[in-house]
């Protein structure tokens, strides 16, 4: 699996969980466990993932960033 492969991956599985949490008998725990992990284990973007131009690193400050 390349860079790209397992950035796309992860991102797909996050989703997957976030999607999973709303629903009806979802164990919290399992989210409060996975989440994190999944998280941690996301990689870089691969260096083509963003339009030309575009820095991930520049724009607004989202909530609960650093000032």
């Amino acid at each position: 699996m390349d860079a790209r492969e397992d950035f796309h991956r992860t991102v797909q599985l996050l989703s997957a969980l976030a999607l999973y949490a709303h629903t009806f008998g979802a164990d919290p725990d399992f989210v409060d466990a996975v989440g994190p992990a999944l998280a941690v284990s996301l990689p870089e973007p691969p260096p083509d993932a963003f339009p030309s131009g575009c820095d991930p690193h520049d724009g607004p400050q989202h909530p609960g960033g650093q000032p």
